[in-house]
């Protein structure tokens, strides 16, 4: 296949973390590996079977209150029916976030050109984007739990964010909504405690992920080398906010009184468990790490970073 090599200004472009790789390059391998690895799950997956009796719909462990002194008083029952409601509430989320990211990858391509292969990568992201969110409302109602939309202000900021938000910004959030929920994945879809049909979505989505994250982290390198001060400096900040907007709605605290628990009690042992934290500060630290290296993790955005409970 040829490829279209960029402008030869921006060519030998190197960041801390080496010499970044052609754009159009780097797009040929993903089109590539996307016509051996993408998956129907309208197909791929048996939707019909029944919900397995005694299997989580979430890995225990992962369970928000886990190991707390709610979680301690609660029956077997009890712990995976919420479990059961996480899992419907972070594919809610996940939904949210997926029809969030189509919206800044449209924005991203509209000046580019249609005929590049990075241009015709971003389409086929999102036409796995697509099938991701269709696949994720359907475990929802696989489970029998109800949706979890975010509250209405997180769902207006999200609206200016898809507005307003610069290239490079785009990308870092984009990497925060992935990367996070893709380190659960992977612990999920080898867990034979978990449903059949929970870790075949999950499975799907780790592996089609994989591409979205290399796409993504290879365009902010791009973007924190290329953009002015002022467009680093707004990505700094806005990737800060996005990480504590993120942390607060990564579990809807509606899932507590759907199971019968005091809503405000459990979300204060949420906060106040260690386990929680390292679980959250863990699943993160692999995009933290990458983002401190290429000088998205400075000033002010760093510290909203801490506040939001993801940066050790």
């Amino acid at each position: 296949m040829t490829t279209v090599t960029e402008d030869v200004s921006l060519q030998g472009l190197r960041d801390a973390l080496g010499l970044l790789k052609d754009r159009e390059q780097v797009a040929v391998r993903l089109l590539e590996s996307s016509a051996k690895h993408s998956f129907d799950p309208d197909r791929e997956l048996d939707w019909d079977a029944p919900v397995e009796e005694g299997k989580w719909f979430w890995p225990p462990e992962l369970v928000s209150l886990y190991g707390t002194p709610l979680w301690k008083q609660m029956s077997e029952e009890q712990r995976m029916d919420l479990a059961r409601h996480e899992a419907a509430s972070l594919a809610s989320l996940g939904i949210w976030f997926e029809i969030i990211l189509m919206q800044l990858l449209v924005r991203h391509i509209y000046d580019k050109s249609v005929t590049s292969a990075h241009v015709r990568y971003a389409l086929t992201e999102i036409a796995d984007e697509c099938r991701h969110s269709m696949m994720f409302a359907r475990m929802i109602q696989k489970g029998g739990a109800p949706t979890y939309p975010v509250t209405r202000l997180n769902h207006n900021l999200a609206r200016i964010l898809k507005t307003v938000s610069t290239t490079p910004g785009s990308f870092a959030c984009t990497l925060l909504g992935e990367e996070i929920l893709d380190w659960m994945q992977r612990l999920t879809f080898p867990d034979e405690r978990v449903q059949t049909i929970v870790r075949g979505v999950t499975r799907i989505h780790v592996v089609e992920e994989a591409r979205h994250v290399r796409y993504a982290r290879e365009e902010l390198r791009r973007q924190m080398v290329t953009a002015p001060r002022w467009e680093r400096e707004l990505t700094r900040l806005s990737c800060g906010e996005a990480a504590r907007v993120f942390s607060l709605a990564f579990v809807n605290p509606k899932v507590y009184s759907d199971v019968g628990l005091d809503r405000r009690e459990a979300v204060a042992q949420v906060k106040a468990s260690g386990h929680r934290r390292e679980v959250m500060q863990t699943g993160a630290k692999r995009l933290t790490d990458f983002l401190d290296d290429i000088g998205v993790m400075r000033g002010p955005g760093r510290r909203l970073w801490r506040s939001s409970g993801l940066l050790a």
